[in-house]
């Protein structure tokens, strides 16, 4: 039997509900199911919203765009 991840989430009531399909010949082994978060937790509304509110009219600089260069000069195509 090779490893098997499935990504499954938690459900509103905070039930974890897994299926995995495994072979007939794997009936009757004992397995191991091992359960970690993947990445973090969503923000909150409150959160995002601190977050808007701290960075909302902090830019101190002018809006223009600085000078760009020149092209790159190659050679022909022949």
């Amino acid at each position: 039997m090779s490893p098997v991840i499935v990504k499954s989430r938690i459900d509103a009531d905070g039930v974890l509900r897994v299926t995995v399909p495994l072979s007939p010949a794997d009936a009757n082994r004992e397995v191991e199911v091992t359960v970690k978060p993947v990445g973090p937790p969503p923000m909150t509304q409150e959160e995002w919203s601190q977050i808007i509110t701290a960075t909302a009219g902090k830019w101190q600089g002018e809006f223009e765009r600085p000078e760009q260069g020149g092209y790159e000069e190659r050679e022909p195509l022949p």
